[in-house]
């Protein structure tokens, strides 16, 4: 069934336990996923991010994850992830997407307001819901070249944003990074704790994959509702193709069934983790 950010991170954010964010570009990945949620009886949030709109166009995902999403057996939130433009996400809304990630993260405190202040009262007049962010979460390259503390949160700054902008969860900068980590990251839980007890709204955390199951689990107990991951059923979903050749499977039809699996068997742990019991 669809749903909106509100609808599962709220319950999230009280019940101390995290939603999964699975960026899906693929049919074979969106099938994994929700298998996974489907089976744990959770919900999840599927997405996909504007500069990824090259490998699918917008109509054509919003063709096939909407329709999995309603008939899926779980709230399931159909996202429009880190959108450079004002348009495109008002394309994403008017296509059925239930929320939008409007990324000002690199603007001027004031202007990440503005923009995302706008963006909020017009999603909100679809019925979705946005996510912003505040503080800006680097790739991982950048976080070797300069270290990721630049662009750390700063939690006195969430009070005003959160207020003015009026956002339905907040990412937030506390060490992570974009992309595949070639050292794991150290997060800075101490400012997860201090932005969780500034405001109140669910706290989201990009670049989650890679991440150790002791640092999602501190940041799920510091205050974080959200965790996003790509990069692990990315490499998943090409995994079951190599494990389908290697089977002596080289027909793409049924490779399929290997990829749907392998994403399928990434998510559940995922999902299995950020459950937080």
């Amino acid at each position: 069934m669809l749903a909106n950010l509100k609808d599962v991170l709220v319950p999230a954010e009280q019940g101390k336990y995290c939603v999964g964010h699975f960026n899906v570009v693929t049919v074979e990945m969106a099938r994994g996923v929700l298998a996974a949620a489907e089976e744990a009886g959770v919900p999840v949030v599927l997405g996909i991010e504007e500069k990824q709109l090259g490998i699918c166009p917008l109509d054509l995902y919003a063709s096939y994850v909407i329709p999995l999403a309603r008939k899926a057996a779980v709230p399931v939130v159909v996202h429009f992830d880190r959108g450079q433009t004002f348009n495109c996400c008002i394309e994403a809304l008017k296509k059925g997407f239930t929320s939008v990630n409007l990324d000002c993260s690199r603007d001027t405190l004031e202007n990440n307001e503005a923009k995302v202040a706008e963006m909020a009262r017009t999603a909100h007049a679809f019925g979705a819901t946005v996510e912003a962010e505040l503080g800006y979460t680097p790739d991982a390259a950048e976080i070797e070249e300069q270290g990721a503390t630049d662009y750390f949160t700063d939690p006195q700054q969430t009070v005003h944003y959160v207020e003015r902008t009026r956002v339905d969860a907040l990412a937030v900068s506390v060490g992570t990074a974009h992309g595949e980590y070639k050292v794991q990251p150290k997060l800075d839980y101490s400012r997860i704790r201090a932005i969780t007890e500034a405001v109140r709204v669910p706290l989201v955390l990009h670049g989650g994959s890679g991440l150790s199951d002791s640092a999602i689990r501190e940041a799920i107990t510091s205050g974080i509702s959200k965790i996003d991951i790509f990069t692990d059923i990315n490499i998943a979903c090409f995994q079951g193709a190599i494990q389908a050749y290697n089977d002596g499977v080289y027909a793409q039809s049924d490779v399929i069934p290997y990829q749907i699996h392998s994403v399928k068997a990434v998510a559940a742990e995922k999902i299995k983790l950020f459950a937080n019991r």
